[in-house]
């Protein structure tokens, strides 16, 4: 005989996998890797990787990089599923700041 657990099990599993399936960690949703990211990414503009992650901004995955160029930091954002940069902006010390804040209050507190 089923018992009443058994069907509650039953039925909620079904309706939890899409969750479990959609909660992959941010590196196996992307496509490429943060090497080859980094690579278009020096590509578009020439310097040195000051930082560089994997987010989801807009509703898609991408790179995000800040390179040091001769004249100015560029933001390069390389989506991670295509290697298309979607963006290439100058940030300055204002951006940086703000930037910086965000990422702050984003990382959990120990």
């Amino acid at each position: 005989m089923i018992t009443r657990k058994a069907l509650s099990i039953a039925f909620i599993l079904p309706l939890l996998a899409p969750i479990a399936l959609t909660a992959q960690p941010a590196a196996k949703q992307a496509k490429i890797t943060k090497a080859k990211a980094e690579q278009i990414a020096l590509a578009r503009e020439q310097g040195k990787i000051k930082s560089g992650e994997l987010e989801k901004e807009h509703g898609r995955m991408i790179y995000s990089f800040d390179i040091q160029t001769k004249d100015a930091i560029h933001e390069v954002n390389v989506d991670a599923n295509t290697g298309v940069i979607v963006e290439d902006s100058v940030e300055n010390p204002a951006d940086e700041a703000k930037e910086a804040a965000q990422e702050k209050a984003k990382s959990p507190r120990p």
